[in-house]
This record gives structure tokens, sequence and C-alpha cells, in this order.
């Protein structure tokens, strides 16, 4: 049962949508509807389904095109009915789904103001008291007074998202926004959801930017072909979702380990913590040390290589132990051990593979790879696959400007 902060509750919910694509499907669809039938043809953009957002939250929803994102927040919306299960919404809804999808093309767009806020709820003193505000927002000038079929998809997006945010909602549901129009409408835009959060309001996002997820969402739950694959910490499931499509799209498969023979071989290999624990978790800027052990037949010292590489394949930084003249020690006859120590772990969050190379004493020919899969923690918008060390400063000419003054 939900609390008193729930703003949205789901159980169970499901949607599906008849399949009507060719002739078979329709006819067959048609039959089922005639007869009553639960049998008909369809596809399931939503899988048994369980939510809850609470008053306040800002929820990042994401997943791949297809997974149901969209008829989700419709379900929310009360746009589209679900099939099965149940939505419990209290509060007030404001949905920015399909912008300016419901303008009158005839209307202009101080007639389409007037009209939208009306549907929205607003009385028409309401709407006469916010109208001067909604059309500052959209800042389309003296178009305001012509015909909505005379703007461009700029125009009307512009139109609909200040229409919109002038509703106060309890709770507000934004598809896509910030993917359209230019850049000083998506900063105001991006202005105005800030101020929103800030004032207790409650938000559900869906965004394939994870930028804008990870600025404005501190929960987020990633959508896989209609279920909720993963709902937690904002940075934990995005890095999980970006993890999944690097591992999708991966370059290189794991390394086949070479068949044990008279040959230098890594004999096993694993990751520990700064104390000196097996861990194939860390932190950004943490401590991670790769421990190993190595044969070679001729009880020679062999020549090690490290390499780390993302979980699509690619290659972040290698190192032969002979570049700083490292031996390893030997630990029993034909057996050597070493680690290699990475403090502070410079690595961005997500998922990478250590590949351990073992070859001959003389470095020159690669005998065996062993990898291990370990993740990066941490909470952090940077981009890339490491984390450089710098600093932000005034520029030359402020500082001598000052330096003057």
């Amino acid at each position: 049962m939900s609390d008193a902060r729930t703003l949205v509750s789901l159980r169970g919910v499901t949607k599906d949508y008849p399949k009507v694509a060719t002739g078979g499907d329709r006819l067959r669809t048609l039959t089922a509807l005639l007869f009553r039938r639960h049998d008909m043809p369809h596809f399931r953009a939503l899988d048994s389904v369980d939510l809850e957002v609470r008053r306040g939250e800002s929820l990042g929803i994401i997943g791949e095109n297809g997974a149901g994102k969209s008829t989700l927040l419709k379900a929310i919306a009360g746009v589209v009915r679900p099939s099965s299960g149940t939505i419990e919404v209290n509060g007030r809804v404001g949905a920015l789904l399909e912008l300016g999808s419901g303008f009158h093309p005839d209307y202009t767009g101080r007639e389409n103001i007037h009209l939208s806020s009306a549907l929205m709820g607003l009385s028409r003193r309401d709407v006469r008291e916010r109208i001067g505000s909604i059309i500052e927002f959209a800042d389309i000038g003296e178009h305001i007074d012509e015909p909505i079929k005379h703007y461009s998809s700029g125009m009307v997006v512009r139109l609909g998202f200040a229409v919109a945010t002038a509703l106060e909602p309890d709770v507000l549901i934004t598809d896509e926004v910030l993917a359209v129009g230019d850049e000083s409408f998506q900063k105001k835009c991006i202005a105005w959801l800030e101020r929103y959060r800030a004032n207790g309001g409650t938000l559900l996002l869906c965004s394939h930017s994870m930028f804008h997820v990870q600025t404005l969402c501190a929960h987020a739950a990633w959508i896989h072909h209609g279920r909720v694959r993963m709902l937690g910490n904002t940075f934990d499931v995005t890095q999980a979702y970006l993890t999944w499509h690097e591992e999708r799209n991966a370059s290189q498969a794991p390394a086949q380990r070479a068949p044990e023979g008279p040959y230098p071989r890594v004999m096993k290999a694993w990751t520990e913590d700064g104390a000196g624990e097996p861990a194939a978790t860390f932190a950004q800027g943490g401590t991670l040390v790769l421990q190993a052990q190595a044969y070679e037949p001729d009880d020679r010292a062999p020549v090690l290589l490290f390499g780390i590489v993302r979980a699509d394949g690619t290659s972040i930084y290698g190192s032969h132990s002979n570049e700083g003249d490292f031996q390893p020690a030997r630990s029993a006859p034909r057996q050597f051990a070493f680690e290699v120590r990475f403090e502070p772990l410079s690595l961005l969050p997500g998922k990478y593979r250590l590949r351990v190379h073992a070859l001959d004493a003389e470095g020159l020919r690669l005998f065996d790879t062993l990898d291990i899969e370990f993740v990066v923690r941490g909470e952090t918008r940077d981009y890339g696959l490491v984390a450089l060390p710098h600093q932000w400063r005034p520029g030359r000419a402020v500082r001598e400007a000052v330096g003057a003054s």
C-alpha cells in the first residue's frame, strides 16, 4: 500500500497493442474482437511494470528505442489505458509528450494558448493572468498572432512548452523535450526544470541524453523490452545502461587461453582493493591492485604485459614490465609472482577488462593472455575514459588585468 507521499503508483501494468501490419493480422484481430476472444495477435509494449514515484523525486526514464518508455509515460499521463494492472496518480499531472500535437492549425498562437490551457484545466482568469508570461517564454515575437500552420516545428515546440509550464503540476512528465528546439530554447527549458525541481516539483524525464538525466534526476529506471530492468541511483543505472551498449557493440572477444605446454603462461590473476581484499568493483580515484603468478618453463623471469580495455574493446592503456626494468620475483621453481598497483585509479565509471599477458624472457613473443573483468563506480558527468588532473582558472588576459590594477 502506497504512503501519503506517493504521487504515482504502478502495479503490474501491461499494455498490448494489436498487430495490424498485414492483412492476416488485421483479419485475426477483427475476428478476435467480434467473438471477444483473447488470442488476437499483439505487441506487448509494457510487461508487468511496478513503479512508485514519491513527491519531490526526480526520475529519469532511459532505454533504447522501442523499449516502452513513451508508452509508460503516456499510461501515467492517462493518454493510453493499460491492458491490465493499476495506475494510481495522486496529484495534478502535466505532460510534455508530443508538444504542439493538440494545437489547431488554423488558429493563431494566442488562440491556441487559450484552447490548450482550457483543455489542461486552467480557468479563463488563470489564462488571462498567465498569458503574458506564456508568450514571453515562447519568445516567438509577432508570430504569436499568426496561424499555427505557418509556424516552423521549432516555433510549435516553443509554444507547446510555454503552455505546459504554466500548469504548475504536482508531477511533470517530459518525453525527449530537450532533444528539440535550438540551444537557447533548451537552456531555457533546463533552467525552468531546475527551478521546478528546486520548488519541490516531481519530475519524470524520458531522454536519450545521459547528461540530462544525470543532471536533472536523482533516480533512474532502465526500461528494457517493456520491463523495468534496473531502478536506482541515477549514476548507477545510467552507467549500467551505457556498459550494456558497450558490451553489445564490443569489437573484441574475450581472450583465448593458450594450451598448456612448455611455454610461458599466466597461472592465475586477480584484483584486490587497497586493503588487500579480493574485489571486482572499485571507486573512481581509489586503489586497484593486480595480483598474478606466471609460469616460465626455463625458470627465467618472463616479461609481463598488462592492458586495460573498455567493455566495448576500446584500448585504454598498457605497459610492459621491462619498460621499468622490473623483473618478477621467483615464488617457486619456474613460478614468478608480481603485482601492479593503480593509485589513484583514474578510470571513469564503467566496465573494463584487465588483460594480463606472459611473454618470453626476451619480451619478443607473447604466449598467453588472461582476462579479468572489473567495474569502476563513481558519480561524475565527465566524458571519455580517464579522469585527467586539471584545474579551472581565469584566463591570462583576466589575470594580467587584475595584476595591472
